[in-house]
């Protein structure tokens, strides 16, 4: 790929400018205090004369620059992939709202909960290599996870990781916000109360399924944020994705969380639970990581790695709230990892939601096209978009899901800023 290109040949090259300092290439200095020279590829496309495909580029650009424009909005950024090729790449509104700083394509956002489909890669990963047995009770390995009746002994890390603890949803996520210690949390789940038997229903966790950075770090060898980085960032030409709060905050352009055109305080607590919810990027590298889950890289990822990852385990509810909740069915969890039917078409991925901060990765598997969207206010209308990008690429012009006219007219105030370009929790 081209720009997985300009990167290596980049940070070889160590005496130009860049964006960014980098976590992973050399020790655990954060994000902004070694440089790394990139230069923007040349060809991304980011401008309407290199938007091409089936999809109407121009109207998607015109109603997510509209959507930028609400009160409710910071800053969003935006990348679509067709029949499996980078084709939009759009950045709108502002990373800080108190600087008017706008987002650029280089701007880094949390994943939030799409965290997990890397932590589901690793293990299915550690799995091909036989260093991991997803069969394998929790309770075998050194962790600090503790389940109600001594459940850990049965519950299988292919369990854990497919959400099947037994646990009521989001189980002790209030005492992480709180800021209390992720290993003891993990422990006193043994007191939690069940939502169903363990290992026989989906409740979504975020503690409970951290415990899988002990396993696979274990299994790994190396502490898990660099056992992912290692594996897919780096070989991936990710150079802007990685884990933890420092990295994000010292990097030279991020984006601040938002509520409304108020700048919010950054909160640490599920950076601290870094398999559910602790990974940050700039949107490209966002959709780079969205066509390797696609099966564009199989000397990274392979097609049986993807495969015993995406494979859904127990099905779930179905996903999102109003009229996009009615259109979605048949949805199932694999390890991390979502997928379910719409409009009579498989879509796979996983969203994702922390204090001021939203992520989405939709996309369909048989045509290799889908979207990635990072912003960073806590509204969910966004979750539309990878909806109203696959309907105009299959000429579905009936379901309007970025129509605004159902929303309060906009009266001055918005924090967005229109569309910038460069030429270059749950």
């Amino acid at each position: 790929m081209p720009r997985i290109f300009t990167i290596v040949i980049a940070a070889a090259a160590l005496g130009l400018t860049g964006w960014f300092g980098l976590h992973a290439l050399g020790g655990g200095a954060p994000l902004a205090s070694v440089p790394i020279p990139i230069k923007a590829p040349e060809n991304l496309p980011d401008t309407p004369a290199e938007w091409r495909g089936r999809i109407d580029y121009l109207a998607l650009d015109r109603q997510l620059a509209d959507i930028a424009q609400r009160p409710e909005m910071a800053g969003l950024a935006v990348a679509v992939v067709e029949n499996g090729e980078l084709r939009f790449v759009r950045a709108y509104g502002v990373a800080d709202a108190s600087t008017g700083a706008p987002v650029t394509p280089h701007t880094l956002f949390r994943w939030a909960s799409v965290s997990k489909t890397a932590t589901g890669a690793l293990a299915a990963a550690l799995t091909k290599d036989g260093a991991v047995d997803l069969d394998r009770p929790v309770a075998a390995w050194r962790t600090s996870l503790r389940l109600p009746g001594g459940a850990e002994a049965r519950v299988t890390l292919g369990d854990l990781l497919a959400q099947r603890t037994g646990l009521t949803k989001n189980a002790y996520d209030e005492k992480l916000e709180e800021g209390q210690d992720p290993a003891l949390l993990r422990a006193g789940l043994a007191a939690a109360p069940l939502q169903c038997e363990p290992g026989t229903c989906h409740t979504y966790q975020n503690i409970a399924f951290d415990a899988a950075s002990e396993i696979l770090a274990g299994a790994a060898n190396e502490p898990f944020a660099d056992a992912v980085e290692a594996r897919f960032f780096r070989p991936l030409g990710m150079v802007s994705a990685g884990y933890g709060m420092t990295r994000l905050t010292g990097a030279r352009d991020w984006a601040k969380p938002h509520r409304g055109a108020q700048v919010r305080p950054v909160k640490e607590a599920y950076w601290r639970v870094p398999a559910a919810a602790g990974i940050e990027s700039d949107i490209v590298d966002f959709a780079t990581w969205m066509q390797a889950m696609m099966g564009s890289r199989p000397d990274v990822l392979p097609a049986p790695v993807l495969q015993t990852a995406h494979r859904p385990r127990v099905g779930t509810a179905r996903l999102y709230g109003g009229a996009l909740r009615q259109a979605i069915s048949d949805a199932g969890y694999g390890l991390g990892w979502r997928s379910f039917t719409y409009d009579g078409r498989r879509l796979e991925g996983h969203s994702g939601a922390v204090s001021g901060y939203r992520a989405t990765m939709i996309f369909e598997p048989a045509t290799r096209t889908g979207v990635v969207a990072l912003w960073n206010s806590d509204w969910g209308f966004p979750f539309r978009i990878p909806f109203a990008a696959i309907d105009s690429y299959h000429k579905r012009a009936d379901a309007n899901w970025l129509d605004l006219s159902e929303l309060p007219p906009v009266t001055g105030g918005a924090a967005g800023t229109g569309p910038a370009t460069m030429s270059l929790k749950r």
